[in-house]
């Protein structure tokens, strides 16, 4: 499947997930679930994810991984072109992972999230 569609799908169900996981952890105020979930979903968490699974992806995985990253296309201009493809990447696995029922493999790499998230906070401090 294109890399893009994998990633259009990917997109989808990680914010799914992010938002689910925000509730999950108490907050209830939509403007407050608003802004943490921009710190979830923007384009440099993904790629800092992503880099963080990196070395324990599967052969396949960082096949997926190659092709979303690989892939052409337009980038938003708050984030240069390497975090996006990075990003798109991310969401290209995800997608992979939801299309062949990996959901183990899926929740192991979000619950990583978390801490990509404190660590990302930490340094824009």
């Amino acid at each position: 499947m294109n890399a893009l569609t994998l990633a259009y799908l990917g997109d989808a169900v990680y914010e799914l997930w992010v938002r689910t996981h925000l509730l999950e952890l108490g907050c209830e105020k939509v403007k407050e679930l608003h802004h943490i979930a921009i710190d979830y979903v923007r384009a440099s968490t993904q790629a800092r994810l992503l880099q963080k699974l990196m070395p324990d992806l599967t052969e396949t995985e960082s096949q997926v991984v190659m092709r979303g990253r690989n892939t052409k296309g337009s980038h938003p201009k708050s984030t240069d072109v390497i975090t996006y493809r990075h990003a798109t990447a991310f969401e290209a696995l995800v997608g992979y992972w939801q299309l062949t029922g990996q959901i183990e493999r899926m929740e192991w790499a979000f619950h990583q999230t978390d801490a990509v998230v404190a660590d990302f906070k930490a340094a824009s401090t």
